[in-house]
C-alpha cells in the first residue's frame, strides 16, 4: 500500500477526552474516531489490526472443533422472556420496538439465540459435543462509557457456545477452550493471567477471566506469591477477623454530631479510628425492596458478593427518599439500632465483630457509641460481603500447607479483561426446554459452556502494554503492516527506484508493506512511522544508495542496522518467521 493513497488521518496532539494511553494513541494513529460517547468508527489502519486478531482467534477456535456462524444483532423479546433475562438484565440492555410494536433488543450476548438454534436442530447425544462461535458487534448501554473501545456501548466480540451430554465432557472441553485462550493471547503478544471470576449477568456455575496486566486496567486482580492463587477481587473471599475480648461492652451512648455524616468526619470529631465504625448503606434490589447493608468502617462493600447473597440481578444505592423512609433520618445518619422501618439486614463479619462500635443513630445530627451485635442489633444474614484490601491474606487451603500454616499477604495488580469463560451447566437449556435424547433413551437437558473474547478490547490492551513516548509498538502477529519503507526523498530517482523495487519484492513474497511515498520532510515521516508502530522499518537515504545498502530498524530497538540491498528481502523474511 502506498501511503499517499492510504486513508490515515494521524494527529499530532493528544485528544482532550482521551482517558487512557490506548485511546489517545488509537485516535492519534488514525485507527478510530469517536462519533458519540462509547461509539467508535474503525478506520483502515485499525480495521487491519482487528482482522489480524480475528484471524488468530478463528484459527484457534477451528483447531478445537469450533464451527463459525453469524447470528442477528436484532433479537426478539420472546426468546429473552424464556430465560427471564428480559426483565432482569437491567438498563444496559438496548430495547426497541418495530413498526408493528413488537419488542426487540440489540444483542449484548447470544445465549438465548444459540440455545434456540440447537434445541431445534440437535436431537441426539450422537451429535454432541457441539461448539458454535461467531464474531459480531455487541451492544451494552454503559452508564459511563470510558477507556475508549475498552468500555464502549458498541464493540466487537467473539462469542462461543458449547453443548454437551455430560458434566464430565463439559468440564473437559472447558479446559480445552481455556488452553486455546492461552494460545490466542500469547500469539497476540500479551502478558496476561487467568483468574477466577464472578459469573455476572451471564450466570452459570463458575467462570474465569483472562486479564492483561496494565496500570490503566479497570479491574483489580489479587494473587498469592506463594501458592499462585489468582482471582478478580470481586470473587475473592475474605478471612473473618476474630472478636477482641480484651474490651468489655460499654453502655450505649447517643452523641450529638451536627452535620457530620462520613466516617472520616465523625472519627475526627470523636477522636476514634475507622475500625470502630459500622457503615450503614441502604440499597434497593430488583423489586425496589430496600435492604440495610452493614460493614466495618475500614472496608468497602463488594456489590458482586452482595448480589449473590441476595440472589438478585440488580442493586443500587437507595435514593434519599427511601433512606429517610427506612431510617427516619437524612443521608449519613442511618444505623442498625432503632430503624423506622423493618427491612432485611445483611452484615459483613467486619461489622458483627466490632466491640463498642459507632454508627448512625437514625436521627438527624446524632450517632451512637458502644453498639454491640447480639445486644443492640441483629442481622438476618452475617456473611462475607466486603472487598479485599492491602494486607489481606490468601484464603487458599493449599497456601497454608505450602507456607507451613503461615498466612500469606496477597499482592494486587490492575488488569484489562480480554476474555471470559463460563461453565453454564443447564441454566439456559432448562429455562428454554432445550433437550436431547441420551444413550439410555431418556430426554435430558444440554450442559452448556460459554466463551467470550473482546476483540476490540484485545487491540486496546496490546497498545496499553506495548508503546513508548513516541507511539505504538505492534507485535508482528497483529501489526497492521509488517514493514514500512521510508525513502528520505521519494522524489530522488535512485531512492524511488530502490524503494519501489523493495516494495514489489516484499509484496510478491506475501509481506504486508506500507511505502511512505509522500512529499514530506524526513522528520514527519519518522514521527508517523513511530506513531503507527509498524514493526520493521526500511530506510532508503542518499548514504544508503551510495553504499548499496538499506537501513533496517525494528520499532522496539533504538539502533538502525545497515544491510546489503540484495539481502534486504531475506533479512526481513527471517525476522517475520
Amino acid at each position: 500500500m502506498l501511503m499517499s493513497k492510504f486513508f490515515l488521518p494521524t494527529l499530532r496532539e493528544v485528544p482532550a477526552d482521551a482517558d487512557t494511553i490506548s485511546t489517545a494513541l488509537m485516535v492519534r494513529a488514525g485507527m478510530v474516531r469517536k462519533i458519540a460517547a462509547g461509539i467508535y468508527e474503525w478506520l483502515p489502519l485499525g480495521l487491519r489490526v482487528i482482522k489480524k486478531v480475528e484471524g488468530i482467534i478463528r484459527e484457534e477456535m477451528n483447531r478445537i472443533g469450533g464451527q463459525e456462524v453469524s447470528f442477528p444483532l436484532l433479537l426478539p423479546k420472546e426468546l429473552w422472556e424464556e430465560t427471564g433475562r428480559w426483565h432482569v438484565y437491567g438498563k444496559e440492555l438496548f430495547r426497541l420496538k418495530d413498526r408493528k410494536n413488537s419488542d426487540f433488543c440489540l444483542g449484548p450476548t447470544h445465549e438465548e439465540v444459540v440455545t434456540d438454534l440447537v434445541r431445534s436442530e440437535v436431537k441426539s447425544y450422537r451429535e454432541l459435543p457441539l461448539m458454535i462461535y461467531q464474531f459480531g458487534v455487541k451492544f451494552r448501554d454503559e452508564i459511563r462509557p470510558r477507556f475508549g473501545v475498552m468500555r464502549a456501548r458498541e464493540f466487537l466480540m467473539k462469542d462461543a457456545y458449547s453443548f454437551h451430554s455430560t458434566e464430565g465432557d463439559a468440564e473437559r472441553y472447558y479446559n480445552i477452550v481455556c488452553e486455546a485462550y492461552n494460545k490466542i493471547f500469547t500469539r497476540c503478544g500479551l502478558k496476561f493471567v487467568c483468574v477466577e471470576a464472578e459469573t455476572g449477568a451471564i450466570g452459570g456455575k463458575f467462570s474465569h477471566e483472562f486479564m492483561v496486566l496494565a496500570e490503566t486496567g479497570e479491574e483489580v486482580i489479587a494473587t498469592c506469591p506463594v501458592c499462585g492463587y489468582a482471582t478478580n477481587v470481586e470473587k475473592l473471599e475474605c478471612v473473618e477477623e476474630g472478636i477482641s475480648f480484651a474490651e468489655e461492652m460499654k453502655e450505649l451512648e447517643e452523641v450529638y454530631t451536627p452535620n457530620l455524616r462520613t466516617v472520616d468526619e465523625v472519627a475526627g470529631f470523636l477522636n476514634a479510628g475507622s475500625q470502630k465504625f459500622i457503615k450503614s448503606l441502604i440499597y434497593v434490589v430488583d423489586n425496589n425492596e430496600p435492604v440495610l447493608v452493614l460493614i466495618g468502617g475500614a472496608y468497602e462493600v463488594n456489590e458482586s458478593k452482595l448480589k449473590n447473597v441476595l440472589n438478585c440481578s440488580q442493586i443500587e444505592l437507595a435514593p434519599e427518599g427511601v433512606i429517610e423512609e427506612v431510617s427516619g433520618a437524612p443521608v449519613g445518619f442511618a444505623g442498625p439500632v432503632g430503624l423506622k422501618t423493618r427491612v432485611k439486614i445483611i452484615a459483613d463479619f467486619s461489622a458483627k465483630n466490632i466491640v463498642n462500635a459507632i454508627s448512625g443513630a437514625n436521627k438527624k445530627d446524632f450517632h451512637l457509641k458502644n453498639i454491640n451485635y447480639g445486644r443492640d442489633w441483629y442481622a438476618d444474614i452475617v456473611c462475607d460481603i466486603r472487598k479485599v484490601k492491602e494486607n489481606d491474606t490468601c484464603v487458599c487451603p493449599q497456601c497454608y500447607k505450602i507456607n507451613r500454616n503461615r498466612a500469606t499477604k496477597l499482592k494486587f495488580y490492575r488488569g484489562i479483561e480480554v476474555g471470559h469463560t463460563f461453565k453454564l451447566g443447564t441454566k439456559y437449556s432448562e429455562s428454554m426446554e432445550a433437550t436431547f435424547i441420551d444413550s439410555d433413551g431418556k430426554r435430558k437437558y444440554y450442559i452448556m459452556g460459554c466463551y467470550g473474547i473482546g476483540v476490540s478490547r484485545v487491540v486496546a490492551a496490546v497498545i496499553e502494554q506495548s508503546h513508548d513516548e513516541n507511539g505504538i509498538i505492534w507485535p508482528l502477529s497483529v501489526a497492521p503492516f509488517q514493514v514500512i519503507i521510508l525513502p528520505i526523498d521519494f522524489n530522488n530517482e535512485k531512492q524511488r527506484e530502490i524503494s519501489l523495487g523493495i516494495y514489489n519484492e516484499l509484496i510478491s513474497n506475501n509481506v504486508e508493506v506500507l511505502l511512505d511515498d509522500r512529499d514530506e520532510r524526513p522528520g514527519v515521516k519518522f514521527k508517523d512511522a513511530d506513531l503507527i508502530g509498524i514493526p520493521i522499518r526500511i530506510i532508503v537515504s542518499e548514504k544508503h544508495v551510495n553504499n548499496n545498502t538499506v537501513g533496517i530498524k525494528l520499532r522496539w530497538e533504538k539502533e538502525e542496522k545497515a544491510i546489503n540491498r540484495a539481502e534486504a528481502l531475506s533479512y526481513v523474511k527471517e525476522i517475520i518467521s
